[in-house]
Parts: C-alpha cells; sequence; structure tokens
C-alpha cells in the first residue's frame, strides 16, 4: 500500500488531497480565530493561552508540521513527475490551454511563495508565542504572552502588511485551485458537479482569505489615522 501511494501518480494525487483538506480544515479555523485580535483582543488572547504550551496544542503543531511536509514533499514528487512526463515541452513557452486556469499551471510556484511566507510567520509569530511559553515551562516558569500585543506590534510595519497581502493573494490562487481538485481525486465531482465544487471553492477560498487580509487592512488604516 505504502509503494501505490509512493509510486502511483494516483496515490500521490489521494495523499495530496486528503493533507490539503487537513490543512485547509486548519486554515479555516486560523482564519476565525485570528480575526478576534480586531474584534476583542481579550478573545484572541484567551484563544492563544488556551492553545499554548500544553499537550494537546503541542501534538496539534506536530501534527500539523508532518502535513505541511507530507504535503510539499508528494507536491515536488508530482512537479517532478509531470516535467519528466513532458519532457523537453516542460522548456518551451506555450500559450495556456483552454480550460486550465492559471492557478493550476501555477500550484507549485504559489506553493513555494506560501512557504516562504510560512516561513517568517513562523518566525515572527509562533516562535515568539508558544515556543516561548513552551521554553518557560520547560524552565518551571509560567509565561503567558498577549497574542495580541504580538500582533499589533508587527502589524504596525506597513512593510509586513503588504507582504501578507501578497501571501494571502498566493493562498487564495493556491486554494481555489487546490479545493476542487482535492474533491474531484477524491471522487466528489462529475460534469453536473464540477462547475458547482469549483464555484464553492472559490467562495469558501475567498471567505477564509477575506478574513485573514482584514486584518493587514485594519492596521494599515489604523496606522494611516494615527
Amino acid at each position: 500500500m505504502g509503494v501505490f501511494f509512493l509510486n502511483s501518480s494516483i496515490g500521490r494525487k489521494f495523499v495530496m488531497s486528503i493533507t490539503g483538506a487537513a490543512l485547509v480544515l486548519f486554515l479555516t479555523f486560523h482564519s476565525i480565530m485570528n480575526i478576534f485580535v480586531i474584534i476583542s483582543p481579550e478573545i484572541y488572547d484567551s484563544i492563544c493561552h488556551f492553545l499554548g504550551a500544553n499537550w494537546y496544542a503541542l501534538i496539534g503543531t506536530i501534527g500539523l508540521a508532518l502535513l505541511v511536509v507530507i504535503h510539499i514533499g508528494f507536491a515536488l514528487m508530482l512537479t517532478i513527475q509531470n516535467r519528466r512526463a513532458r519532457g523537453k515541452d516542460a522548456y518551451q513557452v506555450t500559450a495556456r490551454p483552454n480550460g486550465v486556469d492559471w492557478a493550476s499551471q501555477n500550484m507549485f510556484v504559489l506553493g513555494v511563495i506560501i512557504l516562504g511566507f510560512l516561513c517568517m510567520h513562523l518566525y515572527q509569530f509562533w516562535s515568539k508565542m508558544q515556543l516561548v511559553e513552551l521554553i518557560g515551562k520547560i524552565n518551571g516558569e509560567e509565561i503567558h504572552v498577549a497574542g495580541s500585543v504580538v500582533v499589533q506590534h508587527l502589524f504596525q510595519s506597513p512593510v509586513y502588511c503588504v507582504l501578507y497581502i501578497i501571501w494571502i493573494t498566493a493562498l487564495w490562487f493556491h486554494l481555489t485551485h487546490g479545493i476542487w481538485s482535492s474533491m474531484q481525486t477524491l471522487g466528489m465531482s462529475n460534469n453536473v458537479w464540477l462547475p458547482r465544487i469549483k464555484c464553492i471553492s472559490e467562495i469558501y477560498a475567498t471567505i477564509i482569505c477575506l478574513l485573514f487580509v482584514a486584518i493587514p487592512i485594519y492596521y494599515l488604516i489604523v496606522n494611516l489615522i494615527s
């Protein structure tokens, strides 16, 4: 069975779909959680405290990291496989085929952009919040980081706000194709439902990304006013 997932194109796409669906669920929760930083910083801090240095949060963090690694690894394998299958044609500049959206042809590039920002995001937020609490607990100290203060400090930088918006844009393109593509791989579409699933995917991806992008836009406006 393991060989099937590693060596079969269908198996790789199946793993990509399952891990992608799990990551979309995480993004859904994360976007809803994040919006509270501008609605109610107190609620946001309470959620951060609940998801601090405890066993279930750590298990969730490790599980999420594994999902990201697996998703990226199988995406890389599929990209290499597709390039080998196309041979010399992979390096020729051609027009985009009819019926193929831009995102589907650039999913790996979009993924690289998202991964790059994810690394910066982990450094800017996770390392200054959950990691600090975890180190404190290991050393016998009870440390509680005010997550809303960290967010407000970082988004005081217009450059970071713009970079965040660019990341959300790449994420939107990645999700609009990825969601319906994973559903199609899992057999949840046909000629009748495929257009509907694409529409649902765009709406769902747009809602998630609007929740994310509302934060840098809010702080850009606040910084301009003040």
